[in-house]
C-alpha cells in the first residue's frame, strides 16, 4: 500500500511563514528518505496559520531540494484561476521536473467568499457549476485538444511537453462521479469529510469510464494520522489540530496553537463535542496502533492509496511522527 503526504506548511503561534515552509522543505527531504510515494501540497488564502497559498511555487522548491519524490497539488482550486494559467504553471513544472509532478485540482475556493471574489476579481455570484468547462478547458489546454471550431483552438500552453497526471480532488459526491466519468484517478478528503468517504469512493468506482490516462478507479484518500511514543503524547501533540480546526468552523481562523494552548483552553460543551468528533476521524497513537488504524481504514474504504497529513506547527513532533510510521510500515 503506498504511503503518501500532504502537508499544509502549518504556521505555529510562535513562527513565521519562513518557518513554516523552511520546515515542508525539509520533511520532503526526509520523506523521499523514508520512502513515502508522493507529497502534496494544498492551496488556501486568509489563513494565517497555513503558508501553501502558491502551490507552484512551493513545489518548484521543494522539487529542487528532492530527487525522487513525486510532488504535487492537493490541490489547486480550479475556480480561483484561469486554466490556461494552471495548464502553463505546471507544464513549467514537468518540464523542470520531469515525471516528478502531480497536478491535483478542487473545486472550492479554499477561502471565504471576499477573498475568493478578489481572487476571481468578480462581483458576480460564487459558483462552483462552471467547473465541469473550467477542467474541460485545462485538460484540452494540457493535451493541446480543442475542437476545431472552439474559441480557444489557436490557443497553446507553452512549455509543451509531458503531460503532468491530472487528478480530481473533492469532499462530496460531486467531484467523485465527474472523476468517474472522465476516468481520472481521485483524492477524497477523509481527514475533513469522513462520513462522506464510502459514499463518495461508492459512486466513484460505480461512475467509472476507463480512459486514455485509467483502465480501472485509482483512488486515494487522505488522513489526519500521527504517531507518538505513548497513546498520551500521541493526544496531546494532536490537540491543537483540532483546536485549529474548531477556530477555523467559527470563522476565526489564526496560526496553529501552542499544546500549553490547547490544554488550557476554556472549551463549551459544543466545542469538546466537536473536538472529540474530529479526533474519532483522525488516526493518532502509538505506531502499532496507527498503522493497525490505517490498515484497517484502507481495508473499509478499499482506497488504493493513503495521503497522510500531520497538520502539526512543531517540525520536530511532525518529523518524528512520520519517522515512526514509516519505521512501522518498515518503507524503505
Amino acid at each position: 500500500m503506498p504511503l503518501s503526504v500532504l502537508d499544509l506548511a502549518t504556521v505555529g503561534v510562535q513562527d513565521s511563514p519562513s518557518d513554516a515552509l523552511a520546515a515542508t522543505t525539509e520533511l520532503a527531504e526526509r520523506v523521499e528518505a523514508l520512502g513515502y510515494h508522493r507529497m502534496w501540497v494544498a492551496e488556501h488564502h486568509g489563513m494565517p496559520g497555513i503558508a501553501s497559498s502558491s502551490p507552484a511555487v512551493v513545489i518548484a522548491h521543494l522539487a529542487a531540494h528532492t530527487r525522487t519524490l513525486r510532488l504535487g497539488s492537493g490541490g489547486v482550486m480550479l475556480p480561483n484561476h484561469a486554466p490556461l494559467v494552471i495548464a502553463e504553471q505546471f507544464g513549467t513544472l514537468q518540464a523542470l521536473h520531469p515525471g516528478r509532478i502531480d497536478l491535483g485540482v478542487g473545486r472550492a475556493p479554499g477561502t471565504d467568499q471576499a477573498t475568493a471574489r478578489a481572487l476571481r476579481r468578480t462581483e458576480g455570484p460564487l459558483s462552483a457549476e462552471d467547473f465541469p468547462q473550467q477542467l474541460g478547458e485545462l485538460i484540452a489546454f494540457l493535451d493541446d485538444d480543442f475542437p476545431l471550431d472552439h474559441p480557444y483552438a489557436e490557443v497553446q500552453s507553452v512549455p509543451r511537453g509531458p503531460l503532468p497526471p491530472v487528478w480530481l480532488l473533492g469532499s462530496s459526491g460531486f467531484s467523485a462521479q465527474l472523476a468517474g466519468a472522465l476516468g481520472l484517478p481521485f483524492a477524497f478528503a477523509h481527514h475533513f469529510s469522513a462520513q462522506n468517504t464510502l459514499p463518495a469512493l461508492e459512486l466513484y468506482r460505480e461512475s467509472f469510464q476507463p480512459s486514455e490516462v485509467l483502465d480501472e478507479p485509482y483512488s486515494m484518500i487522505g488522513v489526519q494520522a500521527v504517531a507518538a511514543d505513548t497513546e498520551e503524547e500521541a493526544l496531546d501533540v494532536v490537540r491543537p489540530i483540532a483546536l485549529s480546526m474548531l477556530k477555523l468552523r467559527q470563522g476565526v481562523p489564526g496560526k496553529q496553537p501552542t499544546r500549553q494552548q490547547a490544554r488550557d483552553y476554556p472549551y463549551t460543551d459544543l466545542d469538546r463535542a466537536f473536538v472529540d468528533h474530529w479526533l474519532a476521524d483522525a488516526v493518532h497513537g502509538t505506531p502499532d496502533a496507527v498503522r493497525a488504524g490505517l490498515e484497517e481504514l484502507r481495508e473499509r474504504t478499499g482506497a488504493d492509496e493513503l495521503m497522510l497529513t500531520a497538520n502539526l506547527a512543531d517540525a520536530e513532533t511532525k518529523l518524528r511522527s512520520f519517522d515512526l510510521i514509516a519505521k512501522a510500515f518498515r518503507l524503505s
